[in-house]
């Protein structure tokens, strides 16, 4: 009863950080999406430099993310800025390589029937190599949303937006009044907002791929 009291008490407050977090997670796996599929065109018919970005985004991950963010705090300060950037670096690792594994996936045998009917590079990479790779990309963007959506919550540790800062307040103050309230409501709005995003996600992906490759 306690924690529900809290809710409605702070209802208007908890409805704004709610917000915050699920934008800022929206838009850096965006921007990590736009960038990972970029780079892994540009790179997925080069064996060499396929494997190394595929070599170079699976060691990126083992990055402290706090770590990033601190050394961001330098030259960009506190806030937004430091936490966009760190939390769009994260969300392409994943995406970087399902996307080159999908699009070394394509079978050669359909590329060369639409290099038979005259369509250009660009155009085979658009509306033949892409599509059939999508499922895979979209693994791994549902991968980078539901980490990206965790890590997000320590953006408060520079005075990031989102839930992290209710949850470290909380924690900071455990024994105070509402401090433990605090901390669970944060934690189980991430948990919520981390459901409704993979829902959304599934749902993209039952509207975008193809029903012959489901």
């Amino acid at each position: 009863m306690q924690l529900w009291d809290y809710v409605q008490d702070h209802a208007a407050n908890l409805t704004f950080l709610t917000y915050q977090h699920a934008s800022l997670a929206f838009q850096t796996v965006l921007v990590g999406t736009i960038v990972a599929v970029v780079v892994a065109a540009a790179v997925y018919r080069m064996p060499f430099f396929s494997a190394l970005t595929l070599t170079s985004s699976r060691v990126a991950l083992t990055i402290p993310s706090l770590a990033l963010l601190a050394l961001l705090i330098v030259p960009f300060g506190l806030g937004v800025v430091p936490s966009f950037i760190m939390l769009a670096f994260f969300a392409t690792m994943p995406v970087i390589g399902n996307a080159i594994v999908g699009l070394r996936s394509v079978p050669p045998a359909v590329i060369e029937s639409a290099r038979g009917i005259g369509l250009p590079r660009w155009r085979i990479l658009l509306s033949v190599e892409l599509p059939i790779a999508w499922p895979v990309i979209l693994t791994g963007i549902r991968v980078s949303t539901q980490m990206i959506i965790g890590i997000a919550a320590i953006v408060a540790y520079v005075l990031g937006p989102g839930l992290g800062s209710l949850i470290f307040s909380g924690l900071s103050r455990l024994g105070g009044a509402n401090a433990l309230e605090m901390a669970l409501t944060g934690t189980i709005l991430i948990v919520i907002i981390a459901l409704v995003f993979d829902g959304l996600l599934v749902l993209l992906g039952r509207l975008t791929i193809s029903k012959g490759l489901q």
